[in-house]
């Protein structure tokens, strides 16, 4: 089964390897939606919406441990040098 939501670009799961040699495996939502609570364009609701459905998704298919949302990478600002 695979992850999908309207406010979800892709996702997957990766394996994470922690310190002292665990590995977890993560949930990985790209999303187009602003994640930053202080941007003005930041909405709440589709980020819970977003959560909701990660998690719901995590509890019918046991396929990670946790998530987490990134953006796309053309969405990165650029940093200022």
């Amino acid at each position: 089964m695979v992850f999908t939501h309207p406010l979800a670009r892709g996702a997957k799961v990766w394996s994470a390897n922690l310190v002292g040699g665990e590995t977890k495996r993560i949930l990985v939502v790209v999303t187009s939606a602003e994640l930053d609570p202080s941007n003005r364009k930041y909405k709440p609701e589709h980020i819970d919406r977003l959560t909701e459905a990660a998690r719901d998704y995590l509890k019918e298919t046991g396929a990670a441990e946790g998530f987490l949302f990134a953006n796309r990478m053309r969405d990165w600002e650029k940093p200022q040098i």
